[in-house]
């Protein structure tokens, strides 16, 4: 019953009740990013969400398109603004995908979609993390986010896929305040992002 009917009332009371209760933050960020990247604001890239279906992942845009001699980007690590730093350490670049839950292609709590390139790389069992739409955050983003490993990461996803409820939903919810208070987890050290999944990491 609450996966197939109350989940979706949960995420849609959820992401307004935020929306409202972000709303100046949301309207300052998004002058600061207004100013800083020439009217960009946003973020957005192709991800895959329930059964493997296509949507467009939205997020502040918090890294320049600066590329090297040869057209290609550079380092996320070097692309990150001043501001984009800040707002990525907070956590707050998650918040417009408040309107990916809205419009149903994602929800609250789920795995996080990653990118289309990586599903060649994935086991069968690594797959079933399709089963549900994908989420803002996630038994492991409360469970080490950034700082432990793929292989870590998607045990983790599936031990949601296999055991979804409200309990294990509302437990997340509220880890996920702690984490980001604490600013836990983010990324594997102060200088380097999550290295990309290779299929063995």
């Amino acid at each position: 019953m609450y996966r197939l009917f109350l989940k979706r009332l949960f995420d849609i009371v959820i992401s307004v009740f935020v929306m409202l209760l972000t709303s100046p933050l949301l309207v300052l960020i998004f002058i600061a990013l207004m100013i800083q990247n020439n009217g960009e604001v946003f973020f957005y890239q192709r991800r895959p969400g329930l059964r493997e279906k296509p949507f467009s992942l939205i997020k502040f845009k918090t890294m320049t398109d600066e590329r090297d001699e040869n057209g290609e980007l550079l380092p996320d690590i070097e692309r990150i603004t001043l501001i984009g730093s800040w707002i990525r350490e907070m956590s707050f670049d998650e918040l417009p995908q408040l309107m990916n839950v809205l419009k149903g292609d994602m929800s609250l709590i789920g795995p996080r979609p990653l990118l289309y390139k990586y599903i060649p790389l994935y086991s069968d069992q690594q797959r079933r993390r399709h089963e549900v739409k994908p989420g803002i955050t996630g038994w492991a983003q409360v469970n080490g986010r950034n700082s432990i490993s793929w292989t870590k990461k998607f045990e983790l996803d599936l031990y949601y896929v296999e055991n979804l409820s409200f309990t294990l939903d509302m437990k997340i919810l509220w880890l996920t305040v702690l984490k980001v208070l604490k600013r836990e987890g983010i990324n594997q050290s102060e200088t380097r992002p999550m290295k990309p999944f290779n299929g063995n990491n």
